[in-house]
């Protein structure tokens, strides 16, 4: 290797060094303790129906690897270097999941994806907008439906508008006040199918 060949690698490998950018941060979603009576109190001796969840959809704009945060102006933040652990969609119905099991009496919370009893109610939540503003809160807006039967068929529909506060608008934030939101997602649904059974 030449003298002037050495050089030349050496600057280019000087610049790489140079040019890194910051790792990457993952943030993940986690379950929150109730806010509002839990359907297991005072429950009576007849059983709830087994439900199961079966889909969070999250518009396309937002189910992304990145964290976004969306203002009143239609203007979408994507931070590069903020990503969720898995799709966002998924995340959701996780800590949803964990949620209604610990808000549902024993046995009438069927885990995603497996396999379900004769007569398992479905839940699917539709999130129409999710917007970690710059005024300081984070909003959900959707609706959650329950559904029976082969073909599953809609028995009920909820519209949901909740909102949390957001401590800051950096992404461990969004993902605590989404994770906040959720719960109370998990109080509304819990506390519903109480009433219905």
């Amino acid at each position: 290797m030449t003298r002037k060949t050495t050089l030349a690698l050496a600057a280019v490998l000087a610049l790489a060094a140079c040019g890194h950018s910051p790792p990457t941060r993952y943030f993940s979603l986690d379950a929150v303790p109730s806010r509002a009576p839990l359907a297991t109190a005072g429950a009576a001796p007849r059983a709830m129906p087994a439900v199961q969840l079966g889909a969070v959809r999250v518009p396309a704009a937002l189910d992304r690897p990145e964290v976004v945060a969306q203002d009143a102006a239609h203007r979408l933040s994507v931070r590069e270097d903020d990503h969720w652990g898995a799709p966002l969609g998924q995340m959701m119905r996780r800590a949803l999941a964990q949620d209604l099991l610990a808000r549902l009496p024993p046995g009438a919370f069927v885990l995603p994806d497996a396999p379900a009893p004769d007569g398992t109610r479905g839940i699917v939540v539709t999130v129409l907008d999710l917007r970690a503003s710059h005024d300081g809160r984070l909003t959900l807006e959707g609706s959650w439906t329950l559904t029976a039967g082969q073909p599953a068929k809609a028995v009920s529909m909820q519209d949901i508008a909740l909102s949390e506060p957001l401590s800051s608008d950096d992404s461990a934030a969004i993902a605590d006040a989404l994770s906040r939101v959720i719960g109370q997602l998990a109080d509304r649904i819990a506390l519903s199918l109480a009433q219905q059974r």
